[in-house]
């Protein structure tokens, strides 16, 4: 097990646990799933009037998704205060440029992100997000393989 957590398991525990319980109090106070890529078209919907970005869908939900994403950005500043460990990458721009411009379309094609699917698809057993997250993971496998064949 140390070869797949060189650093313990704890802190992957800790942040499962803590995921899991903002969402599921999330769904119960709100009776919404949360997922990370509808914010961005939410927040887009105070900016662009084009009919895709002014659905109602989008214009009512924006408020409660800028506090949702909102969040997500204090629990890296708590991090940052607590000085806990940050770890870096060695990438090059270009890739994580282009990997996050894949991931921005494979979430709009798959109706929702890893998030909105793995964590809330799943755990309200559904069997779209159960095919999406196959499909993804699956993929994110054979991408990695073929690049680290390719030694890239």
């Amino acid at each position: 097990m140390l070869a797949y957590f060189p650093h313990g398991f704890e802190r992957y525990l800790l942040g499962g646990l803590l995921i899991g319980s903002g969402v599921a109090l999330l769904f119960i106070t709100t009776g919404r799933l949360g997922g990370a890529s509808t914010f961005f078209s939410a927040v887009w919907s105070y900016l662009l009037r084009t009919p895709f970005f002014q659905q109602p869908a989008l214009r009512d939900s924006r408020g409660w998704r800028l506090l949702y994403a909102l969040g997500l950005l204090l629990g890296g500043v708590l991090m940052l205060l607590a000085g806990l460990a940050q770890p870096h990458t060695a990438l090059p721009a270009w890739k994580l440029l282009l990997g996050g411009l894949l991931v921005g379309f494979g979430a709009r094609l798959g109706g929702g992100c890893t998030s909105g699917h793995g964590i809330c698809g799943l755990a309200s057993l559904s069997g779209g997000s159960l095919a999406i997250v196959i499909t993804f993971l699956g993929t994110a496998i054979v991408t990695a393989q073929l690049f680290s064949w390719w030694g890239m």
